[in-house]
């Protein structure tokens, strides 16, 4: 609201005349209030104008309204009242009251000064933030659409190899470059501000089970409340709940067109973050050791287990269950 002071700057006449009216009603109350007060307050009620003329309508109006005031202080309330004679102690006080009343005007001039260049720095400062993120969403649309270009280029690529585990790399990697780039654009936000746990994994179990071409398999999530996700961490997070849903698609549920996959997430005592995808499959092979597979997918989910500092398992506790704990 301050910023907006002073007021009237388009109209000259109208912050003139308003000042002098103002100058006007403290000289009628200054009358009004002669039987109250004993002599030698001649001020009293022109101080007050000054500063609302100044405040109001600028230095302009405000210096009118000094000059004003201090005449007709001079006139009706000093002595020899009714007249402009000057003498030693009248010239004393006329030059302590523009002393004072100076100050007045250049300190409230300073500060709507000072107001005034903060609004502008602020408007300046809004425009710059709002045109970085429209760069830094532009920027973030434009690699996640040539992520899944990349991702659509293996997958035309792969169409002419033969070797059966050649393609299935390229497949693999086409499938993930893929799921980087959808969840790519509601990963990262401007101001670097983590996101909701729960609500990422909703979206990225839905993205997975539409990608899997299994419509029958149904992902439920169930995540504590407030479970914070940096966005550093969220990708490789992604590809591992993603390589643990995978998994359970073709493998878990081979032969069949529908089950159920759990994706829970939950903070224990200790801080850490317990990160389950359970499945309702036909479970691991009996001799299963994840030391020893050989699966791309699964040495990736392990790698990238490691590079955020905790663990990956994959076991059977009555369903199969894939785990990331992290510290």
């Amino acid at each position: 609201m301050f910023e907006r002071f002073p007021l009237g700057r388009g109209q000259p006449l109208l912050a003139y005349g308003t000042a002098i009216g103002i100058s006007i009603v403290a000289l009628v109350i200054r009358l009004l209030s002669g039987g109250l007060m004993p002599d030698g307050y001649p001020y009293v009620a022109f101080f007050p104008a000054v500063i609302v003329s100044t405040f109001l309508f600028g230095v302009g109006p405000g210096v009118t309204a000094a000059v004003l005031c201090g005449v007709m202080a001079r006139y009706f309330f000093m002595p020899p009242r009714y007249s402009f004679g000057m003498s030693g102690g009248i010239v004393v006080a006329l030059f302590f009251y523009a002393l004072v009343v100076t100050i007045d005007i250049v300190l409230i001039d300073w500060m709507q000064r000072t107001n005034r260049r903060l609004a502008a720095e602020r408007e300046r400062s809004r425009q710059l933030a709002e045109r970085g993120e429209i760069l830094f969403r532009e920027l973030q649309h434009r690699v996640s659409n040539n992520l899944q270009v990349v991702g659509g280029l293996l997958a035309l690529q792969m169409k002419g190899i033969s070797d059966t585990a050649a393609r299935l790399a390229m497949e693999e990697a086409s499938r993930r470059l893929s799921l980087i780039g959808r969840i790519h654009r509601q990963l990262y936000d401007p101001h670097g501000e983590q996101v909701d746990l729960g609500l990422f994994l909703e979206q990225l179990g839905a993205d997975l089970i539409d990608a899997g071409g299994k419509p029958g398999v149904a992902c439920r999530v169930e995540a504590e409340a407030d479970l914070p996700l940096s966005p550093d961490a969220a990708v490789p997070i992604a590809l591992i709940v993603a390589e643990a849903v995978a998994n359970a698609i073709e493998h878990g549920f081979a032969g069949r067109e529908g089950g159920e996959i759990l994706i829970r997430a939950s903070r224990a005592h200790d801080g850490t973050l317990d990160l389950r995808v359970i499945d309702d499959g036909i479970g691991l092979p009996a001799d299963f050791d994840l030391a020893r597979s050989d699966s791309l997918g699964l040495k990736l989910a392990q790698m990238l287990a490691r590079q955020l500092g905790g663990t990956f398992r994959l076991f059977v506790d009555g369903r199969t269950t894939a785990m990331l704990r992290l510290s």
